[in-house]
């Protein structure tokens, strides 16, 4: 049995639940097990004291020690190369954005330098940490098809745009608040559910149009199986590059069409089949939105093809062998 301990960044943190957390049971099957340390405050939420996300580090750093492989999710305290020279002597960054793009300097550079390779969520990442010459194993992220699946819709009801995703990714969604706005006026019948932490401000909908329900770990799946069409705008930039699609990827789970801006993993991942939209303007966005409410049957197309691709190519038990063989590999190499 291989043995892992993984330092991940927080409970709720999307890429320690999805990167790792959801790995830890089907790689115990694979002979490979993985032992989670989790702070108890989130590193985010206490950046401005270092010495205290420090302090809720030591006992994984100090469980790293036995084990064979250190799974290092992300930096262990936010911007910064800190302790990862302290963990054991074999260790793996696992990394699913753009986290060099806000920073002066690429302190991640320095990270991947003390560790024994990166595995990369996309190939926009895997690019970045080749170039500066560390060993990259490609991992997308994943989901759990057994939890994340569709479920019937009813013929009730209004029929339902959704977007899912933390507050600081709102600025995507403002970008198509237009097009949103002229879909929904001319089409009464739907609305437009909104899932995150915070509620956003959308000024250009009318308040009947739209709605909003704070994200929960416990409502999160049922929320988005509630949508008919499930909606991933981005900005052309180097952050949106770095992006994994997961948003998207769960969307397709609960077999859902999507529309999405083709950048970066997007691109890729409709590329793998007809399962939705590509939308790059605010007509696409209309338009695209117009075709799945005009012709039930299209979207349901799209959502069992994006369920089948998400099966194949982002689950977890795709994915799951792929991560075991890479311990291995580490570990015995």
């Amino acid at each position: 049995m291989i043995k892992v301990t993984a330092l991940t960044g927080s409970k709720n943190d999307p890429s320690s639940r999805f990167r790792i957390r959801q790995f830890i049971g089907p790689l115990q099957a694979l002979g490979v097990a993985v032992r989670e340390y989790c702070p108890l405050i989130s590193r985010y939420k206490i950046e401005p004291l270092p010495w205290l996300v420090a302090a809720t580090r030591l006992p994984g750093l100090a469980a790293s020690r036995f084990s064979d492989v250190t799974w290092l999710g992300r930096e262990l305290i936010s911007g910064r190369f800190s302790l990862e020279r302290c963990a054991g002597k074999k260790r793996l960054f696992d990394v699913d954005d753009a986290i060099w793009f806000f920073y002066e300097k690429d302190f991640s550079a320095e990270i991947v330098r003390n560790c024994d390779g990166v595995i990369a969520g996309n190939r926009f990442l895997a690019d970045h940490y080749e170039q500066l010459g560390a060993k990259v194993w490609l991992v997308p992220t994943s989901v759990d098809t057994d939890r994340w699946r569709p479920s019937e819709k009813t013929t009730e009801g209004k029929w339902t745009i959704g977007w899912t995703g933390s507050w600081a990714n709102t600025r995507f969604l403002f970008t198509i608040e237009d097009a949103l706005a002229d879909f929904l006026a001319q089409h009464q019948d739907s609305h437009l559910l909104i899932v995150c932490d915070r509620r956003p401000d959308l000024k250009k909908l009318p308040a009947a149009s739209w709605e909003f329900v704070p994200w929960s770990m416990e409502n999160e799946i049922r929320l988005v199986q509630r949508m008919n069409a499930g909606l991933m705008p981005l900005e052309d930039y180097e952050p949106a590059r770095g992006k994994c699609g997961f948003k998207m990827l769960t969307y397709m789970a609960c077999g859902i069409p999507v529309v999405v801006s083709p950048i970066g993993v997007n691109s890729e991942i409709l590329q793998r089949g007809e399962l939705g939209f590509a939308a790059r303007t605010p007509v696409d966005w209309f338009t695209a939105l117009a075709d799945l409410h005009g012709d039930r049957a299209l979207g349901a197309r799209l959502g069992a093809a994006g369920r089948k691709v998400v099966e194949e190519h982002y689950s977890v038990a795709a994915n799951a062998p792929v991560l075991a063989e890479i311990f291995r590999k580490v570990a015995l190499g």
